[in-house]
């Protein structure tokens, strides 16, 4: 895959930049990647890059141009083309950003709105942490956990339940907004708590520091990122608790025995080293793994048109 995997980037609309952080990372790193051809015929896949705030016509306009001034979308509707967009798009009437939506690969951020986000082709990005050299990796702290569960929240999401939490002492939660040191907490709890469209950034964190990630949502999900490459079963438990549930949450997470605890900390913290960004993209690291499941969808599927 180093050697041979090409991609094309097509002429940006007008310039712009991704004001989120893991979007803006995997950009810089394809643009400065062995990866790039500027021969439209030597590559696998296409980036169609845009900004994250385009509009909805505009979308259509950049798709619209490439089917008529390039023969490469036309081949494909657009099944060998990929963009980045950190929220996700919807589903449009226009032609244009239909073949999009269904057949281009979206690279979004995790998690990814309902609806937006299509299992067997979109691909997330991991959150990024403060700096790959502050993680600690502590799963050799597996004994010393004393807190059974910590939760770094948002102050908004699943209120009826964190506030059933915090009765327990079982239980440490930190309100984001506070700007609290979370590193300590998560080396020193077993479960870390995240809240599935809530606060999500520290799951990288958590899980290099080994601390167990227990994502609580009420449906399945599929947008977990590296999902070809992490059997995120082996690595998390995904929880779906009514929205007073502590008592349920407790339960479930007693009955985890110390020896399966101790056996997910250790390929949590090994997992955790694809999950980080770098300024410089590293081998395994989260840009390159993301190539990774670039090229396993470089054999492209052509769509029928409605």
């Amino acid at each position: 895959m180093l050697t041979t995997f090409k991609v094309f980037i097509c002429t940006p609309y007008t310039p712009f930049e991704f004001p989120d952080v893991p979007a803006s990372l995997f950009y810089n790193s394809l643009l400065r990647s062995p990866f790039l051809t500027h021969n439209p015929e030597e590559a696998h896949l296409f980036f169609v890059p845009f900004s994250p705030d385009i509009s909805t016509r505009s979308m259509a306009r950049v798709v619209r141009e490439l089917r008529t001034d390039f023969p490469y979308w036309n081949r494909t509707l657009g099944a060998d083309h990929f963009f980045l967009s950190p929220a996700g798009i919807d589903y449009s009437s226009d032609r244009n950003i239909l073949e999009l939506k269904k057949n281009s690969i979206q690279i979004s951020v995790f998690p990814v709105v309902s609806g937006y986000f299509i299992p067997h082709k979109d691909i997330t990005l991991p959150p990024s942490v403060r700096s790959p050299l502050d993680l600690f990796h502590g799963a050799e702290n597996s004994t010393k956990a004393s807190i059974l569960g910590y939760l770094r929240w948002d102050g908004e999401t699943e209120l009826n339940l964190v506030t059933e939490l915090k009765l327990d002492s079982d239980f440490v939660i930190e309100e984001k907004s506070k700007q609290l040191e979370s590193s300590r907490s998560f080396r020193e709890s077993k479960f870390c708590l995240f809240l599935y469209h809530g606060e999500v950034d520290g799951i990288v964190e958590a899980m290099a520091s080994g601390c167990v990630p227990v994502v609580i949502v009420n449906r399945p999900i599929q947008d977990l990122p590296l999902m070809d490459v992490l059997k995120w079963s082996d690595l998390a438990l995904v929880v779906a608790v009514p929205h007073s549930g502590a008592k349920r949450l407790k339960q479930i997470l007693s009955e985890v025995s110390e020896e399966k605890i101790a056996e997910m900390r250790e390929m949590i913290v090994a997992a955790s080293k694809h999950l980080v960004w770098n300024e410089e993209a590293q081998a395994m690291d989260a840009f390159n793994m993301l190539m990774y499941q670039l090229w396993l969808r470089r054999h492209a599927i052509r769509y029928a048109r409605r």
